[in-house]
């Protein structure tokens, strides 16, 4: 096969075409590997590309092939990890000029370490703003990642630097990690799908300095592809003390059954909270009315809650104040003059101020809860615009202070801990993608998977070419 052909190959099909024997690791991985070349001094989606390492497991793995013995079900896989996560060899910078790059790097994340277990050829590490406080990703290590779609715009973040080289073929899969929607905005303004899984159910260590708002989770251009992943790397580990038990079965065998009977509960501004562009609430209605014809029983109903960014912040800012916490003056200016604004404020919240953001958040959690009594799904826009300029964390013009004003759809779901995802469902009138959201209950991943897979089969949600060559 060509290198055009082998990157438009999802992770499934890589894995059948290995079986087969009609292509190898090292041809998948050789095709990655000139497909970062090729755009990233467009993009900027990668911090490391290690070419030697990842042609050496892909040879390991071509072996293991010949010899019908697969380590695991992404052996042979190019995978990227976005650079918040350890990789035992390579420096986890964060995007951060004040982490040094000195040290053994001996040990990898649990969720690498699955990866690795499983064969997975681990091609690089992907930007990140600055210890991935935003939803945009730039940063002052590693500079501004850009759209596929349209250069001059945002990747999106913080696993901006992930969702653009799976949208340009850069490697079917990455992993990524999301505390108020970095999985979910990038897979939206990329044109791929996202997913935040149930908090804990892919373990996390180190533990995360903003707390069990972190989730970790897949960005893949096919729901099954992320079910796939989900099944390599959704095993507890010791290292994380909050992280779930084993889960109840695979998440591939979950995608089948479609959405036929489903109770679905569609918002799409949240009650009159969000604003939405037009051309993104016509492309998610378009998508939510096909959910319908597809035997779910969808309702537009909203949940019961305010906005509650103010709770967010609190505990947002506070953990980024957390991380630079042990940083001495001098240091402090070598960060994202927005990072350091956001740590100023955190460092002011007191104990009594964190505690009430964890009672709101724990309200927040129980009507959610309720809500989904009633509701298996709730589906919104995952974000209420498409991508805007690169380089900003707002949309200029838009008299925004932060990030959290153009995100009022993601970081709710980050408090409750709930399974979110984002699902390409078409295109704006400028050609830029536009991402649904889906959410459910606690620990009902599967059930985000199957109706997102569902939306895939019906060629509602698919992967468009991005406009990068």
């Amino acid at each position: 096969m060509t290198t055009t052909e082998l990157i438009g190959l999802t992770a499934q099909d890589l894995i059948e075409g290995y079986r087969k024997g009609e292509f190898s690791p090292v041809d998948a991985a050789r095709a990655v590997l000139a497909r970062i070349e090729e755009t990233e001094a467009a993009l900027n989606a990668f911090v490391r590309v290690d070419a030697e390492g990842a042609l050496a497991q892909a040879e390991a793995s071509a072996r293991r092939w010949r010899e019908g013995e697969p380590m695991g079900p992404v052996d042979g896989v190019p995978v990227s990890v976005k650079d918040i996560l350890l990789q035992r060899g390579a420096p986890t910078l964060r995007g951060s000029k004040t982490v040094s790059q000195e040290g053994s790097w001996g040990e990898d994340s649990p969720s690498v370490a699955r990866l690795r277990e499983h064969g997975a050829v681990l091609v690089g590490k992907t930007t990140t703003p600055e210890f991935g406080w935003k939803g945009v990703t730039d940063s002052p290590l590693s500079g501004v990642t850009r759209n596929p779609y349209d250069t001059s715009r945002t990747a999106g973040g913080s696993s901006g630097g992930s969702a653009a080289a799976v949208a340009v073929g850069a490697g079917p899969l990455s992993l990524g990690t999301d505390g108020g929607g970095s999985v979910r905005i990038p897979a939206s303004f990329c044109g791929i799908f996202g997913l935040k899984p149930t908090y804990g159910r892919v373990p996390l260590y180190p533990a995360s300095a903003f707390g069990t708002l972190s989730h970790i989770g897949p960005l893949a251009r096919t729901a099954a592809d992320a079910a796939l992943m989900m099944d390599v790397i959704s095993g507890p580990d010791a290292r994380d003390w909050s992280a779930a038990g084993p889960p109840s079965g695979g998440f591939r065998d979950a995608l089948d059954g479609g959405v036929r009977g489903l109770r679905v509960a569609y918002s799409p501004t949240l009650g009159g909270q969000v604003a939405v562009r037009p051309s993104v609430a016509a492309v998610v209605r378009a998508a939510v009315t096909r959910l319908a014809e597809l035997g779910a029983y969808v309702e537009e109903v909203d949940p019961d809650f305010t906005d509650p960014v103010e709770a967010f912040h609190t505990l947002w800012f506070s953990g980024a104040a957390r991380v630079v916490q042990h940083l001495p003056a001098s240091r402090r200016q070598l960060l994202d003059p927005g990072l350091r604004d956001v740590c100023t404020r955190g460092a002011r919240y007191s104990a009594l101020d964190y505690l009430a953001a964890v009672d709101a958040r724990m309200e927040l959690g129980r009507r959610m809860g309720a809500f989904h009594s009633t509701y298996d799904l709730l589906v919104t826009p995952t974000v209420p615009i498409t991508a805007f300029e690169a380089g900003v964390e707002v949309p200029k013009g838009s008299g925004m202070r932060r990030w959290t004003g153009w995100t009022p759809f993601t970081y709710p779901f980050n408090l409750t801990q709930q399974p979110a995802a984002s699902v390409p469902v078409g295109l704006d009138e400028e050609e830029l993608p536009v991402g649904l959201q889906l959410v459910a209950a606690r620990h009902r991943d599967d059930l985000v998977l199957r109706a997102a897979h569902t939306l895939y089969e019906a060629e509602v949600a698919r992967h468009s070419s991005p406009n990068t060559a």
